[in-house]
């Protein structure tokens, strides 16, 4: 499906392919570098002082400096990083830094989720969601 306005061809946002990058800002880039290399259990593909990108299943979670100091940020978008075991992992990230936020909750059959708030105050979220299916596979 596309549309037109003044000439130009519109694609929405339903013709996209999915969701690719998740940027959180962060006022200690290299702290921060080392702090999801753990989260995550891996090291950055991308690794320069004004951009640190991780690669998570095919997915990009970004770090990107700002002056601000931490603060729960709300306001901010919260994504949710697919896990299998919630319960476990959140009390990882607990147990290296994170503060809890919302503990693992059932919100309807067997999808759970549950935030935690990183050292940067950014919301960090983590689902178990058995029945979703990434187009395409």
């Amino acid at each position: 499906m596309s549309f037109s306005a003044f000439g130009q061809e519109l694609a929405p946002i339903s013709s996209a392919n999915g969701l690719r990058t998740t940027i959180y800002k962060v006022n200690d880039i290299e702290s921060a570098r080392v702090w999801y290399a753990q989260a995550f259990g891996t090291e950055p593909y991308f690794d320069e002082p004004f951009y640190v990108g991780f690669n998570i299943g095919g997915y990009e979670l970004g770090l990107q400096p700002e002056e601000a100091e931490p603060d729960t940020k709300t306001h901010s978008v919260v994504s949710y990083w697919a896990v299998e075991d919630i319960e476990a992992t959140y009390r990882f990230l607990v147990s290296i830094g994170a503060k809890e936020n919302e503990p693992p909750t059932n919100v309807g059959g067997e999808l759970m989720t549950g935030t935690v708030i990183d050292p940067w105050g950014n919301i960090l979220g983590i689902i178990y969601n058995p029945t979703f299916q990434i187009r395409g596979e």
